[in-house]
C-alpha cells in the first residue's frame, strides 16, 4: 500500500492507495509543524485513528508533505517519527509547498501560492520548484493567510476597530476576553492554528463591505511579498492551493488584477490533485 499525505499546519489529509492506484481509505487526522509541534505528537495522532492504525503494517511508500519540513533538521524529526509508526515503509519526507507545486502543476511553468493557516510561494517549470523566498512564519509573516486574517480580526475587535454590527457579532459569537485571547496566543503550540480558526467569522461574513476591504488589502499583501519578487511575475499565471484561496478567490483575482498578475488555478484540497500527479508523475500509474 502506498501513503500519500498533505500535512498542514491545522490538519493532515490523508490518501491510502492500493499498489494497483485504487484508493482504500481517506481520512483526516490533526496537522502539525515541527516549528511549533513536537513531533512525538505525530504517531500519537496517527494512532488515534483506528483505520490508519490498523494498516500502517501494510504501508511500504509513504509520501508526506508537511508545513515546516522544508528544512533537513525539521525533515528528519518528521522521517524518524514515521518510521516509527510504518516500520515496513519506504519514507520520503518534503515541504508542504512541494505538495502544492504538484497538485496546482497545469502543464506549464507558474508561480504556486499556498493560502491556508499559513502562505508560502514558489516557480515550478513541471520538473524544479524554486524557492525564492523565506518562510518566516506567523509571528512576522504568512501573509495572506488564516492566521493573519485571525490577528487582524482579534486586533480590530480589542481596539474598538469593528463596525458596531461586526462587533456586536463577535461577542455573541465567541465570548472572549482578552485573557483567553493572550493564553491562547502566546501558550498555546498551535497558536497560528487558533489565529487561524477566527477565519470562519470572516468567511461567514465575506460579503460585508468591511470584511471585503480587509480581506483585499491582506490577499494584496500576500501577493506583493511572496509573488512580486519573482521575476516570472506577470509573465506566468499564479495557482493557488489552499482554503483561504478558494473562499476568497473573487477577492484574489481582484487584488492580483491592481497589480497586473493572473491567477490561475485555485484549488481547495491538494490532496485529490496531488494523488493525480502521484500516479501519472511519481508512481507511474494509469
Amino acid at each position: 500500500m502506498i501513503a500519500i499525505i498533505d500535512g498542514g499546519s491545522t490538519k493532515c489529509d490523508w490518501m491510502i492507495l492500493e499498489n494497483s492506484g485504487s484508493l482504500n481509505l481517506k481520512t483526516t487526522t490533526l496537522g502539525f509543524n515541527p516549528n511549533i509541534t513536537n513531533t512525538d505528537f505525530i504517531s500519537q495522532e496517527i494512532d488515534k485513528n483506528e483505520e490508519l492504525f490498523f494498516l500502517k503494517n501494510h504501508i511500504e511508500k509513504v509520501f508526506f508533505y508537511g508545513s515546516g519540513c522544508g528544512t533537513e533538521h525539521n525533515a528528519k524529526k518528521v522521517e524518524t517519527e514515521f518510521i516509527k509508526t510504518f516500520p515496513e515503509a519506504e519514507i520520503s519526507i518534503k515541504e508542504d509547498m512541494t505538495a502544492a507545486a504538484y497538485a496546482a502543476y497545469n502543464g506549464n511553468p507558474a508561480i504556486v501560492g499556498i493560502l491556508g493557516t499559513g502562505s508560502n510561494s514558489c516557480f515550478f517549470d513541471g520538473q524544479k520548484i524554486r524557492t525564492d523566498l523565506p518562510s518566516l512564519g506567523f509571528l512576522i509573516g504568512d501573509e495572506g493567510s488564516g492566521s493573519a486574517l485571525g490577528k487582524h480580526l482579534l486586533r480590530r475587535y480589542f481596539m474598538k476597530k469593528l463596525p458596531k454590527d461586526l462587533e456586536e457579532d463577535f461577542i455573541q459569537t465567541y465570548r472572549l476576553s482578552i485573557e483567553d485571547a493572550i493564553k491562547n496566543m502566546y501558550h498555546n503550540p498551535r497558536a497560528n492554528a487558533y489565529l487561524g480558526e477566527f477565519n470562519k467569522f470572516i468567511a461567514d461574513r465575506k460579503k460585508h463591505p468591511y470584511f471585503q476591504n480587509m480581506v483585499f488589502d491582506e490577499l494584496k499583501n500576500y501577493l506583493d511579498y511572496q509573488v512580486l519578487p519573482y521575476p516570472e511575475s506577470g509573465e506566468v499565471e499564479v495557482n493557488c492551493i489552499g482554503y483561504i484561496a478558494f473562499i476568497y478567490e473573487d477577492i484574489l483575482r481582484a487584488a492580483a488584477a491592481e497589480l497586473n498578475l493572473t491567477i490561475g488555478k485555485v484549488v481547495q484540497k491538494p490532496i485529490e490533485s496531488l494523488v493525480d500527479y502521484h500516479k501519472k508523475y511519481i508512481l507511474n500509474l494509469k
